[in-house]
């Protein structure tokens, strides 16, 4: 499914600014992961066409590419977007028990990670994993480049592609962990200082 990048007119090549093209140089190729986890398995069916509809729309730059003038200055480019390309779905094997899928998954976003993103397309993609962890359903994984935009911003706009499922026309909230006193030993500061170094 190939969808032409909005506003098919020719449009004018926005610069690409002095950290986005630091950010993607030889020295450096910085790219951000961010995982939604779900309480309930995910139905991928729609996904390429939201991702046509909301989130291509927030920002031209998910359908642009980076490319170098006459004079050496990048610059973003519009494209037509392969959603294919930008969309996996990893396969692990099927009926194991959540430990497992939870190996699975930490191994799955060690490799996307070490994986530079191609050149030739939109520096993002997005991974549906399907397979039950201990803490969720099913993930969906946001990778994208940290030149087109930074955490905060990027974040903020992968939010504002959600919903609630309960009344879309309410604010999207989040649940809070219950907090726990911390005991005069400090023992829960070092528990979480364990659990960080793993």
């Amino acid at each position: 499914m190939e969808f032409p990048a909005a506003g098919e007119e020719e449009e004018e090549e926005e610069a690409v600014s002095p950290s986005g093209e630091y950010l993607k140089s030889s020295k450096l190729d910085l790219t951000i992961l961010g995982v939604l986890e779900f309480q309930n398995p995910i139905d991928d069916s729609p996904t390429l066409l939201l991702i046509d509809r909301v989130f291509l729309p927030i920002n031209p730059r998910f359908s642009s590419i980076m490319v170098a003038d006459e004079t050496g200055a990048k610059k973003w480019k519009r494209v037509r977007v392969n959603l294919q390309d930008h969309v996996k779905v990893p396969v692990f094997p099927a009926d194991m028990r959540a430990e497992y899928y939870d190996g699975c998954f930490r191994e799955y976003l060690t490799s996307i990670a070490a994986e530079p993103l191609p050149q030739d397309r939109p520096l993002w993609e997005i991974h549906v994993v399907k397979y039950p962890t201990k803490v969720a359903a099913g993930n969906l994984v946001f990778k994208i480049h940290h030149s087109l935009g930074d955490g905060y911003s990027l974040m903020g706009a992968l939010l504002s592609c959600l919903q609630r499922l309960d009344d879309p026309l309410m604010p999207l909230t989040f649940p809070s962990r219950k907090s726990t006193a911390v005991t005069h030993d400090g023992a829960r500061r070092i528990h979480l200082l364990r659990r960080a170094r793993r």
